[in-house]
């Protein structure tokens, strides 16, 4: 994007680590994006032989990324900036940013002096590329820590225990359960660890030339925060660090602060090296998930859900119910909220899978099958995992008729809605299970790739009997991340609902609910709850 050049205009700037590439986009003060701009992993830095931005070895179950790819692309995208003209760092006001959940960074004794010292005639990564002790850091992608998950719910009593104190139970992506790996299976590193940051923090860490604060929201992705109290529960601490607690809570840092604070100013190697204002501050840098509630400008009652091969969807919770089947993380907007989260791992690839069987793998086909069958579906209800499921766990395709007896087949045009209504109806139920009730303002804001797609939409407006609507601003990680520096600064005189009104304004409606689409839903919806008890029920 070209940049918007202005004389004297002030600007936020937002980043987003993540999986794949490191993003950034720029916004005025009437919250207009002036520039946006990329590295992608792969491409841009093959020196790193990264597929898809991680090593992964799905023998073992494990996934991981290198720390110094992450550093040299954030001396890429600065200096891309600065070199082709785009921005005038000395009009950055603010900045702050997002990072993948539930990654982790370990920084070796002494990292902190290096960080607060830094040369500005030399690139960041060839000043800070002997700073950690574990060089490939585990990522989200990673599930090699069952065994460590199954000693954390044991400790903390159950499953359930531990969602109502942490907002979920263990997973094996959580930071928490890698960091009990590592103590076990890689101490001598540990023991060399000064400090360990999330992702998030990590990033924060390198524009304030020393080591940040973990954030509550993202914090919340760890099974180490009780999000009641808002701090570090010993309990899990305990835990996970076979009784060192005190160690690792100094490798943490004790403080955890809400994401909207203000963490400190730009470090002064940004200031010599590309003419940052030395007065530009840093708000604390959160979770992406948490970043995108913010870029996607959610209300109160509002639904964001991200339709792509995984199925996402997140809210606002002013009283949550923690469970073991979704995530509860504090809210990023006002720590005294909270954000529940559910994830689908069946969401388009199921969706592809049915159009290829059931449409010859085509989409017209599809929409023109599924756009035949009466809402509803007749009562027939079908659950189609491809993959085992986060909740239920589960694998498989399982078909009920109307009169809840399972049968083997459907015709195309039934099996079609079974599928996309059963996928909306699970994301009904468990953002339902959460605490969270849809009313009369409740809008969707609905991304994704099958978010172009109007007969889907149309279906989801149904189900959750919402209005959807659709925006044109992609990367809401780093949107979001720069939206919340802006709202740092203005919290203390307008709510973020106040400060976005503008931006919520050029969402666009897709799709309406049917008149009588609550009668229909609710009713199926009881019946879709009934028979996932079943599936999931002991036999």
């Amino acid at each position: 994007m070209e940049s918007i050049k202005q004389s004297n205009q002030k600007l936020w700037l937002g980043f987003d680590l993540s999986t794949q590439q490191l993003k950034s986009i720029a916004i005025n003060e009437e919250l207009i994006i002036v520039y946006e701009a990329f590295v992608h992993f792969d491409n841009d830095l093959p020196e790193f032989r990264t597929n898809g931005g991680i090593y992964s070895d799905a023998k073992a179950h494990t996934a991981t990324a290198p720390v110094l790819m992450w550093i040299k692309a954030i001396d890429l995208i600065l200096d891309r900036l600065r070199l082709n003209g785009l921005i005038d760092f000395g009009q950055v006001i603010g900045i702050s940013g997002c990072g993948q959940q539930h990654g982790s960074v370990y920084w070796k004794h002494g990292s902190e002096r290096i960080l607060m010292n830094l040369d500005p005639t030399r690139f960041l990564h060839e000043q800070l590329n002997q700073c950690f002790t574990i060089k490939d850091s585990p990522i989200w992608i990673d599930s090699s820590t069952s065994v460590e998950c199954k000693e954390l719910e044991k400790s903390i009593g159950s499953a359930h225990r531990l969602a109502q104190l942490t907002g979920s139970r263990a997973y094996e992506r959580f930071t928490g359960n890698q960091i009990s790996k590592i103590i076990k299976h890689r101490y001598d590193a540990y023991s060399q660890t000064e400090r360990i940051s999330l992702v998030s923090s990590f990033l924060a860490s390198l524009f304030i030339g020393r080591y940040a604060p973990i954030d509550l929201s993202d914090g919340s992705g760890m099974n180490l925060l009780d999000i009641n109290r808002k701090q570090w529960s010993l309990d899990c601490i305990r835990a996970v660090s076979l009784n060192q607690e005190n160690d690792l809570m100094k490798k943490l840092g004790h403080e955890v602060v809400p994401t909207t604070q203000l963490i400190g100013t730009i470090s002064d190697y940004f200031v010599q090296r590309y003419g940052f204002d030395p007065d530009c501050y840093i708000t604390a840098f959160t979770g992406d998930n948490s970043a995108s509630l913010a870029g996607m400008c959610l209300g109160s009652n509002d639904i964001a859900v991200s339709l792509g091969t995984s199925d996402t969807i997140f809210f606002t919770l002013s009283s949550p119910k923690p469970s073991i089947e979704g995530h509860i993380l504090c809210n990023p907007i006002d720590h005294n909220l909270y954000m529940g989260m559910i994830v689908s791992k069946n969401g388009s690839r199921t969706r592809r899978r049915i159009r290829d069987d059931c449409a010859d793998s085509n989409w017209s086909k599809f929409n023109e099958l599924l756009d035949s069958v009466p809402r509803g579906n007749f009562g027939n209800i079908g659950f189609y995992f491809d993959f085992q499921e986060i909740s239920p766990t589960i694998i498989g395709d399982f078909r009920f008729n109307y009169y809840g007896n399972e049968v083997l087949n459907f015709a195309p045009e039934i099996e079609i809605r079974a599928c996309v209504e059963g996928q909306f109806l699970r994301l009904k139920i468990h953002t339902e299970n959460l605490g969270f009730k849809t009313d009369k303002s409740t809008r969707i804001l609905a991304t994704g790739g099958a978010s172009t797609n109007p007969s889907i939409i149309k279906v989801l407006a149904d189900v959750f009997n919402a209005t959807v609507f659709t925006d044109s601003m992609p990367n809401s990680g780093a949107l979001g991340s720069a939206l919340l520096a802006k709202y740092s600064q203005e919290k203390s005189i307008k709510s973020f609902d106040e400060m976005v009104e503008k931006l919520r304004a050029t969402f666009k409606i897709a799709a309406k609910p049917s008149l009588d689409a609550n009668d229909i839903y609710s009713a199926l919806a009881v019946k879709y709850r009934q028979l996932e008890d079943r599936l999931t029920r002991p036999i």
